[in-house]
């Protein structure tokens, strides 16, 4: 079993990728650094395949792909877990916001040009939050400036919609589901965002095992998991609601175009 999980150097990602990578299961890691994921590629042990990417740069997240595609032909499972929440610079270089870009965007592009590798048995697990918010399709394009918070929940709604999205258009696999691992786990993300220690990763990690590997997933493409209730649960109203769901589709597609 093949799975590749994004934001792996640290946090989270790290504390999953370790669990994932006992019984023989071959991970493979992302992150932006590459001194970190030699770090993180140690601790894990078994010498893990490691992949340096900046997803806030969309030309470095088609690489990614390209280089997954080049080495494997199979990827059982997909774990968008890589995810911003305070960053010093707000905006990428091509006039983007960093907080949609890399929590919404990138892993909307990188699931699609690894879908052709993705068995209809596998899963792509995405990292949502209990923070969720209608999304502005204009915040979303990096035309209008939002706060930490607005474009965090806006980018975690938006990543929770595509995920019911894709799943619609993928009656037959694979499973596409959309997990909060617990608010305010012991994160480098919440550490630096809210100035507390945080709750233990490993209730985050045991959750995006069980959406990786367990059969409770099996039934579940396009559901949202809230691990603070312990259960599958509806997400914000507006991911119902057709005209904001058709709104965010459509940003993602325009990507999309520009990513061809």
């Amino acid at each position: 079993m093949t799975i590749l999980i994004t934001g792996a150097t640290d946090g989270i990602g790290l504390v999953t990728a370790k669990r994932l990578a006992e019984g023989g299961r071959t991970v493979l890691l992302h992150g932006r650094s590459q001194e970190k994921l030699r770090a993180a590629a140690h601790e894990i042990g078994g010498n893990p395949e490691t992949y340096c990417a900046d997803l806030s740069r969309l030309e470095e997240v088609a690489e990614l792909a390209d280089a997954i595609l080049s080495a494997h032909d199979r990827l059982d499972v997909l774990i968008n877990n890589a995810g911003v929440y305070k960053t010093p610079q707000t905006k990428t270089q091509d006039g983007l916001d960093v907080r949609f870009v890399v929590n919404t965007i990138a892993p909307y592009l990188l699931t699609r040009r690894l879908l052709p590798i993705i068995p209809r048995d596998g899963r792509v697990v995405n990292l949502s939050s209990a923070a969720q918010a209608p999304v502005d399709p204009a915040a979303m394009r990096g035309q209008t400036a939002v706060g930490d918070m607005a474009a965090y929940s806006q980018s975690k709604l938006a990543i929770t919609i595509w995920t019911q999205d894709m799943a619609k258009d993928h009656p037959d696999g694979p499973v596409f589901v959309s997990v909060n691992p617990g608010s305010l786990l012991a994160s480098k993300m919440v550490k630096e965002g809210f100035g507390v220690a945080g709750n233990d990763l490993a209730i985050g990690a045991d959750i995006l095992c069980r959406a990786a590997l367990s059969d409770e997933f099996f039934n579940a493409s396009g559901q949202y998991f809230d691990n603070d209730s312990g259960r599958f649960a509806l997400p914000h109203p507006a991911a119902g609601d057709g005209d904001s769901v058709a709104a965010v589709m459509a940003v993602l597609a325009e990507f999309t175009t520009q990513a061809r």
